[in-house]
């Protein structure tokens, strides 16, 4: 549901002809793109399993594996328009520890789409309000051209879960 209402907030599913998942297991994500643009081709990622999705390519691999990024985009036979993220890591409990850990994954998925993404296209990237959320959101800003941060209705109220909208590549 948070895929959806972001959809409806900002239109980023509807015109995307690929989108890439990162962290895509369970695949709600992913569903919500094969409903919502069923012409689109979408690939996506995860450490876990994740049950096959009608039209959706889906690997189970490191997305830090040097081969990843090449994997997602030969499969996807070209640039995504949207980038969606709903990376986490394993949580050990230190809560610095799991900070930088979630923090680095953020930091590969904008990574990815500075270097992958159309243009015009966008980064939905779920992070947590925590000792990184205002350096995530200062790279987000100084990467696209428009920055939104979303608490969707679907998340919990007590959760820490957060969403920041990049959309539009600042030129290098």
């Amino acid at each position: 549901y948070k895929l959806v209402e972001l959809d409806d907030k900002f239109g980023l599913v509807k015109g995307s002809r690929r989108v890439v998942d990162l962290g895509v297991a369970p695949g709600g994500w992913t569903q919500v793109v094969r409903q919502r643009s069923p012409q689109a081709a979408v690939v996506g990622i995860d450490l876990l399993p994740t049950d096959p999705i009608e039209g959706a390519i889906l690997f189970q691999m490191d997305f830090m594996a040097d081969e990843a990024p090449d994997a997602l985009l030969e499969a996807l036979g070209g640039a995504p328009d949207l980038v969606i993220s709903d990376m986490a890591p394993n949580l050990s409990g230190i809560a610095s520890a799991d900070a930088a850990r979630v923090e680095l994954l953020i930091e590969l998925a904008l990574e990815f789409a500075q270097a992958h993404l159309k243009p015009e296209g966008a980064l939905v990237a779920k992070v947590f309000h925590g000792a990184s959320y205002d350096t995530l959101y200062k790279r987000f800003t100084q990467t696209f051209k428009s920055v939104k941060r979303v608490k969707p209705k679907a998340s919990r109220d007590k959760s820490a879960e957060t969403f920041l909208v990049g959309m539009g590549l600042k030129s290098a």
